[in-house]
């Protein structure tokens, strides 16, 4: 971002390939000889019965439908309430993902645009318990809540309910386009996949009572794409009052499109890559649009389209900076954070580099002017390649984390910010020392899930002791706003000092983050 001309459309739209390349889900645990064998659980929640399975203390509930999916001559629109029934509802096994890049891990038999179900790992016996509300990573363009590392047993063994959703996806959950406008009332489209995420929301406070959880002890969480919905949500009026706290995992804060505003070189306005995308499927309406099978409309995006969340002046009302910078935001604490490796998994995303030293230098007084010595301190042309992934890291996730830290500073609510440098021989002999998503294992307490690509976790004390310690931290700040873990140093909220946790080889307490 740093050190390339190339549009921020190309930058992003590559984190997409993150999901088939690091982000798959892992295939569910197998039952091992010995196991506590599972168990009905039926909850009444106020829209009918609800069969799940309970097993070593945890119940779970999976495929529960949040919304009705608008499909077919409804696609492109507001997820609808769902419907009470009668009868118990089977909720064992998860629900459609929805429509995606087909892959190994996401073969297209198991999409359907019928797919906006959550899954609920509780206590068995929770009464008043804390909620989180997980929100997959992907570039909005691939992902599923039901990921086997987003399984949330572990939390809830910490006294907290996880909820994970799944939301609309590519251009079926963020098109914009004029005549979607046109017929809306509002002269808006977009954002459909935020306003799943907000429906989903509302499922909770309506709903979580049923599985032991308190509606008024919400915390949003996210990990990527998932902690640009965080930011989003942070930023979005019609999600106020829905939770109370906010986690952001490697979010980027970066400019989004407006509606139909072409101020911006990067992005064409939303509603012009619609009807580019409408031609490239030779769609001269709506009603051909709606016509056109879901995976045509997820593959034809695969040619220039991208999702993002556009600023419509309703959902969203101004740049993402612009709400924070302005004091806007929700009032809630939040935890935040990045990876010190987040680009070592993405190297597509860099330039290519300058042939040397004094090139590197030349381009970076060329574009920095005044500045260009302070850049040249920080990232120096003695480690091209270093400064490269250090530069793009900071412009994206690390400068997002910081910002977002002040932000919440500057409207007195606590800040907590984080900074992973976490690392083991399988990740760093080839170079990918605490890449991009690589703390949510850890975080959930999911490190022997991980399936290949992903470098293998190794079964050790300090590795099972870092991932007790951050799933601690993040169990109790979903409890009370305050990340701590017995025996653990102790997290003290972002101040004047730019006060973060370190997660290296141990949890440390640091001041003014790289």
């Amino acid at each position: 971002m740093l050190l390339t001309k190339a549009p921020l459309t190309r930058w992003i739209a590559l984190l997409g390939a993150l999901g088939a390349v690091l982000l798959c889900p892992s295939p569910p645990a197998r039952a091992r000889a010995g196991e506590a064998a599972e168990e009905a659980r039926v909850v009444e929640t106020p829209l009918g019965a609800l069969r799940g399975v309970a097993k070593d203390g945890v119940a779970v509930f999976r495929g529960i439908a949040y919304a009705k999916a608008p499909v077919g001559d409804l696609r492109w629109r507001a997820p609808q309430e769902t419907a009470p029934w009668q009868g118990v509802r089977d909720a064992t096994h998860f629900g459609a993902i929805c429509p995606q890049p087909a892959s190994a891990f996401y073969p297209q038999s198991a999409m359907n645009e019928d797919c906006l179900f959550l899954n609920v790992w509780t206590p068995a016996h929770a009464r008043g318990a804390p909620v989180m509300v997980w929100i997959h990573g992907g570039s909005l363009v691939s992902g599923a809540g039901s990921d086997a590392l987003y399984d949330g047993a572990n939390f809830a063994r910490h006294g907290v309910i996880v909820v994970s959703i799944n939301y609309r996806l590519g251009a079926l959950g963020w098109l914009a386009h004029p005549a979607l406008s046109a017929e809306s009332g509002a002269n808006t489209s977009g954002n459909y996949g935020l306003l799943d995420q907000i429906a989903a929301l509302r499922w909770v406070r309506r709903n979580i009572n049923a599985f032991g959880g308190d509606p008024d002890r919400v915390t949003i969480a996210g990990e990527s794409a998932g902690a640009l919905s965080v930011i989003c949500l942070l930023a979005s009026d019609a999600a106020r009052g829905l939770y109370q706290r906010a986690i952001a995992q490697s979010g980027y804060m970066i400019t989004m499109p407006q509606m139909r505003d072409t101020t911006f070189v990067d992005w064409p306005d939303a509603e012009a890559a619609g009807l580019k995308l409408a031609q490239v499927l030779g769609a001269s309406d709506v009603s051909s649009l709606r016509a056109a099978p879901a995976q045509r409309i997820v593959e034809a995006s695969g040619r220039g389209y991208f999702p993002l969340p556009t600023i419509d002046g309703r959902i969203l009302r101004r740049q993402l900076a612009d709400t924070f910078d302005r004091g806007e935001q929700a009032r809630v604490p939040i935890l935040v954070g990045f990876n010190a490796g987040e680009i070592r998994s993405l190297r597509f995303l860099l330039p290519p580099a300058p042939v040397d030293a004094a090139a590197y230098t030349r381009e970076i007084r060329a574009r920095y002017g005044a500045l260009a010595d302070a850049f040249l301190e920080h990232y120096p042309a003695s480690n091209i390649d270093e400064s490269m992934l250090a530069a793009t890291r900071d412009a994206m996730y690390g400068w997002t984390a910081e910002h977002i830290a002040i932000a919440q500073t500057a409207i007195a609510e606590p800040a907590f910010l984080y900074y992973f440098d976490h690392g083991y021989p399988a990740m760093d002999d080839p170079g990918f020392h605490a890449f991009h998503a690589s703390e949510i294992p850890y975080v959930f307490g999911t490190t022997a899930l991980t399936q290949p690509p992903w470098p293998p976790i190794p079964n050790t004390e300090q590795e099972m002791q870092m991932s007790a310690a951050m799933l601690g931290y993040w169990a109790n700040f979903v409890s009370d706003g305050d990340p701590k873990t017995e025996g653990q140093a102790e997290w003290g909220p972002y101040d004047a000092s730019r006060t973060y946790m370190a997660f290296a080889q141990a949890p440390h307490l640091a001041q003014a983050p790289p």
